[in-house]
């Protein structure tokens, strides 16, 4: 595992709440977190329940990252991004994820990630690597819209989040490949 920090360089903003049913705090992810996409056995690529509270009176939208600072990759790897999420909502159910936006809210936008899919995918760290941390984060925003195209990258997302960031809640789960 890295000491790669990914809020080292992002604004210093206050923090709230997300919890899951699905995902417990500091733990390895559960089979339906993991990736079958990506080869892991019993994987199902299924996104957690996620729910939060207390975040900044001010929000006007949310956006829900997955991300994997541990990647071999030199930039990291987002498994998921949804965005302009009312503000309205406090909770996303399990399989929010699923590709299909059915069980989204209306009007937010899942965009792809870094396997280029408009969906979840599990974590799925390279056999032998180390354990991998997983960052869950849902961004309180001041826009009701952040105003990215739908097929835009993550880490673009990311770069216009920090231009309107309230607030965020950080739940971090880890997974490990052995070799």
């Amino acid at each position: 595992m890295s000491e790669n920090d990914p809020f080292a360089g992002l604004p210093q903003v206050p923090s709230f709440t997300v919890t899951s049913k699905d995902i417990v705090e500091g733990q390895p992810l559960p089979l339906a977190q993991l990736s079958g996409i990506f080869g892991i056995p019993g994987g199902q690529d299924i996104s957690p329940q996620l729910s939060w509270t207390g975040a900044p009176d001010e929000t006007k939208s949310y956006a829900v990252t997955v991300y994997d600072p541990d990647a071999p990759t030199g930039s990291g790897f987002w498994h998921w991004a949804v965005t302009d999420i009312p503000a309205s909502v406090t909770e996303l159910a399990t399989d929010a994820g699923n590709g299909t936006g059915d069980l989204l809210p209306s009007g937010s936008i899942q965009i792809p990630n870094d396997a280029r899919a408009a969906r979840f995918i599990g974590g799925a760290p390279p056999a032998g690597h180390g354990p991998h941390r997983y960052f869950i984060v849902i961004h309180a925003l001041d826009v009701e819209s952040i105003g990215v195209d739908p097929s835009t990258s993550p880490a673009f997302l990311g770069f216009n989040i920090a231009n309107h960031i309230l607030g965020r809640a950080v739940l971090t789960a880890t997974a490990e490949t052995k070799g």
